[in-house]
Protein backbone atom coordinates (compact mmCIF):
# COMPACT_ATOMS: atom_id res chain seq x y z
CA UNK A 1 0.00 0.00 0.00
CA UNK A 2 1.28 3.15 -0.97
CA UNK A 3 0.50 6.62 1.16
CA UNK A 4 1.66 9.71 1.26
CA UNK A 5 2.66 11.77 4.16
CA UNK A 6 2.47 15.45 4.33
CA UNK A 7 4.45 17.39 7.11
CA UNK A 8 2.19 20.88 7.85
CA UNK A 9 2.34 23.13 10.89
CA UNK A 10 -0.63 23.69 12.59
CA UNK A 11 -0.36 27.34 12.49
CA UNK A 12 1.54 29.71 10.28
CA UNK A 13 3.13 31.34 13.21
CA UNK A 14 5.54 29.50 15.54
CA UNK A 15 4.09 28.56 18.64
CA UNK A 16 7.53 28.69 20.41
CA UNK A 17 10.04 31.46 21.19
CA UNK A 18 13.06 29.68 19.08
CA UNK A 19 14.66 31.19 16.28
CA UNK A 20 11.89 28.97 13.27
CA UNK A 21 14.95 27.43 12.11
CA UNK A 22 16.47 24.74 14.63
CA UNK A 23 19.59 23.24 12.96
CA UNK A 24 18.93 20.05 15.41
CA UNK A 25 15.59 19.48 13.98
CA UNK A 26 16.86 19.28 10.84
CA UNK A 27 19.32 17.13 11.48
CA UNK A 28 16.96 14.65 13.42
CA UNK A 29 14.94 14.95 9.68
CA UNK A 30 17.26 14.63 7.45
CA UNK A 31 18.04 11.32 9.76
CA UNK A 32 14.06 10.34 9.35
CA UNK A 33 14.56 10.31 5.79
CA UNK A 34 17.75 8.19 5.53
CA UNK A 35 16.23 5.52 8.11
CA UNK A 36 12.94 5.34 5.29
CA UNK A 37 15.62 5.13 2.78
CA UNK A 38 17.40 2.46 4.27
CA UNK A 39 13.94 0.59 5.39
CA UNK A 40 13.25 0.38 2.28
CA UNK A 41 9.60 2.25 2.66
CA UNK A 42 10.50 5.71 0.77
CA UNK A 43 9.62 6.34 -2.45
CA UNK A 44 10.09 10.00 -2.99
CA UNK A 45 10.00 12.88 -0.82
CA UNK A 46 10.26 16.35 -2.00
CA UNK A 47 10.64 19.62 0.36
CA UNK A 48 8.00 22.38 -1.06
CA UNK A 49 9.85 26.17 -1.38
CA UNK A 50 8.09 28.76 0.84
CA UNK A 51 7.88 31.01 -1.68
CA UNK A 52 4.26 32.30 -3.16
CA UNK A 53 3.26 29.74 -5.77
CA UNK A 54 -0.56 29.97 -6.89
CA UNK A 55 -3.40 28.46 -7.78
CA UNK A 56 -5.14 27.91 -10.03
CA UNK A 57 -8.85 27.76 -9.78
CA UNK A 58 -11.33 25.74 -12.41
CA UNK A 59 -14.98 27.34 -12.77
CA UNK A 60 -17.57 27.29 -15.42
CA UNK A 61 -14.81 25.65 -18.16
CA UNK A 62 -12.34 28.59 -17.45
CA UNK A 63 -9.88 28.86 -15.36
CA UNK A 64 -7.89 31.57 -13.10
CA UNK A 65 -4.77 32.39 -11.46
CA UNK A 66 -4.68 33.21 -7.70
CA UNK A 67 -1.55 34.27 -5.92
CA UNK A 68 -0.66 31.73 -3.17
CA UNK A 69 -1.11 29.16 -1.89
CA UNK A 70 -1.09 30.15 1.32
CA UNK A 71 -2.54 33.74 1.21
CA UNK A 72 -6.08 32.35 0.30
CA UNK A 73 -5.68 28.97 2.76
CA UNK A 74 -3.47 30.11 5.79
CA UNK A 75 -2.11 26.27 5.22
CA UNK A 76 1.48 25.96 4.60
CA UNK A 77 2.73 22.51 3.59
CA UNK A 78 6.40 21.95 4.19
CA UNK A 79 7.08 19.06 1.87
CA UNK A 80 5.59 15.09 1.28
CA UNK A 81 6.40 11.65 1.45
CA UNK A 82 5.43 8.69 -0.46
CA UNK A 83 5.74 5.62 1.22
CA UNK A 84 5.34 2.00 0.47
CA UNK A 85 3.93 -0.18 3.67
CA UNK A 86 2.01 -3.04 4.08
CA UNK A 87 -0.36 -1.01 6.06
CA UNK A 88 -2.14 2.46 7.25
CA UNK A 89 -0.71 1.15 10.61
CA UNK A 90 2.93 1.07 9.54
CA UNK A 91 2.60 4.00 7.25
CA UNK A 92 1.14 6.11 11.01
CA UNK A 93 3.85 4.44 12.52
CA UNK A 94 6.47 6.33 10.39
CA UNK A 95 4.68 9.34 10.83
CA UNK A 96 4.62 8.95 14.34
CA UNK A 97 8.49 8.70 14.28
CA UNK A 98 8.66 12.22 12.37
CA UNK A 99 10.74 14.69 13.93
CA UNK A 100 8.85 17.54 13.93
CA UNK A 101 9.21 20.99 15.79
CA UNK A 102 10.39 23.62 13.52
CA UNK A 103 9.59 25.97 15.89
CA UNK A 104 5.63 25.08 15.17
CA UNK A 105 3.82 22.17 16.88
CA UNK A 106 3.69 20.20 13.52
CA UNK A 107 0.03 17.71 11.62
CA UNK A 108 1.47 14.68 9.93
CA UNK A 109 -1.39 14.18 7.62
CA UNK A 110 -1.27 10.28 6.32
CA UNK A 111 -3.11 9.66 3.30
CA UNK A 112 -3.72 6.49 1.25
CA UNK A 113 -2.75 6.60 -2.56
CA UNK A 114 -5.29 5.36 -4.98
CA UNK A 115 -3.69 1.72 -6.49
CA UNK A 116 -5.05 0.01 -9.38
CA UNK A 117 -7.07 -2.39 -7.23
CA UNK A 118 -9.03 0.95 -6.40
CA UNK A 119 -9.93 1.61 -9.36
CA UNK A 120 -13.12 0.02 -11.16
CA UNK A 121 -12.27 -2.04 -14.22
CA UNK A 122 -14.02 -0.18 -16.90
CA UNK A 123 -12.15 2.59 -16.01
CA UNK A 124 -8.87 1.22 -15.83
CA UNK A 125 -9.77 -0.55 -19.59
CA UNK A 126 -10.28 3.74 -20.04
CA UNK A 127 -7.21 4.59 -18.78
CA UNK A 128 -5.05 2.23 -20.92
CA UNK A 129 -7.00 3.41 -23.88
CA UNK A 130 -6.25 7.33 -23.51
CA UNK A 131 -3.25 7.45 -21.73
CA UNK A 132 -1.27 3.85 -23.09
CA UNK A 133 2.17 4.93 -22.21
CA UNK A 134 1.14 6.42 -18.51
CA UNK A 135 -1.04 3.53 -17.89
CA UNK A 136 2.02 0.89 -17.82
CA UNK A 137 3.28 2.50 -15.26
CA UNK A 138 0.14 2.85 -13.33
CA UNK A 139 -0.85 -0.70 -13.93
CA UNK A 140 2.35 -1.72 -11.93
CA UNK A 141 1.30 0.20 -8.86
CA UNK A 142 0.04 -2.24 -6.48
Amino acid sequence: MRFMLIPRPSTIEPTHSEAPFDEAVFIAQMKFNEEMHKAGVLIASEGLSPSPGAHVVFKDGKSTVKDGPYAETKELIGGFYVLEVKSKEEAIEWARRYPGGMGNDDVMEVRPLTGTGDIPPELVTLIEKVAPSWSQTFKTRP
